[in-house]
């Protein structure tokens, strides 16, 4: 067991800010001991280690804790957060390299382009980007329009990613871990997900998801997309759904 100092000392995170931690929830320690020294034991560290990494990708503590409160595996939390530091690395070395260039420009008394002088920094040119391989599945598939966006969509596709990935990474730790497909954790998951989704303007009924998840056990690119990510998860998913939607009807 670790004091609240030697826990401040591993850490570098400062007593105060471990004291406020505990005061709103967001890390407990282990115990209380008779003295009233706080303790905290292997589980607290690991967890204030995924605290550090959501800081390190700027969520604010609300945020955090609403996401640690709801996912709980420990492996589903660090492949989410590697995914997005990844993300967050291929960003920035994107835009070091355009503060390269500036710099080199610049010695040579040379005037940048204006579009890569930006490079980096556009976050709705980055969706675009992402989004141009299911685009053009889907307009060859499905004749299907292709998805537009929008500088003023990006602040919420981006927390919508956020909660499909982290959902998506839910589903498929609990494939791994056995649990059965109709199991309570698993359509508390689904409800999780239903009502984020129709928060967001998707309107998406228990029998819509369903739909939805058996239209991807016949679609290539999303059968794929999903059995890559988990053998088996794609399958696991539909009949989850169609678990949730025969009880919610």
């Amino acid at each position: 067991m670790y004091t609240v100092k030697e826990v401040s000392e591993l850490s570098k995170v400062t007593i105060k800010t471990l004291h406020h931690y505990h005061k709103i929830g967001l890390l407990l320690p282990s115990r209380i001991s008779d003295a009233g020294y706080r303790l905290y034991g292997t589980k607290e560290l690991e967890r204030l280690q995924e605290i550090l990494f959501y800081r390190e990708l700027e969520f604010s503590l609300d945020q955090i804790k609403e996401m640690m409160d709801h996912h709980s595996d420990r492996y589903s939390i660090l492949s989410q957060q590697e995914e997005l530091l990844l993300g967050r690395k291929a960003r920035l070395d994107t835009i070091v390299q355009t503060l390269r260039k500036s710099i080199g420009y610049l010695k040579d008394g040379e005037r940048m382009d204006n579009k890569e002088m930006f490079e980096g920094f556009e976050s709705e040119r980055e969706w675009k980007e992402a989004l141009i391989e299911q685009n053009q599945y889907l307009k060859e598939s499905y004749g299907m329009d292709s998805i537009e966006v929008l500088p003023e969509d990006v602040p919420d596709m981006n927390e919508q990613a956020l909660e499909g990935m982290t959902f998506m990474n839910e589903i498929a730790s609990s494939l791994r871990e056995g649990l059965k497909h109709n199991d309570k954790e698993i359509e508390n998951l689904i409800r999780c997900h239903l009502e984020f989704m129709n928060k967001h303007g998707h309107n998406i009924s228990v029998k819509d998801f369903a739909a939805q998840t058996q239209f991807f056990l016949s679609d290539d690119f999303h059968l794929k997309m999903l059995e890559n990510q988990q053998t088996g998860l794609a399958y696991y998913l539909s009949a989850a759904a169609e678990s949730f939607a025969a009880i919610n009807q």
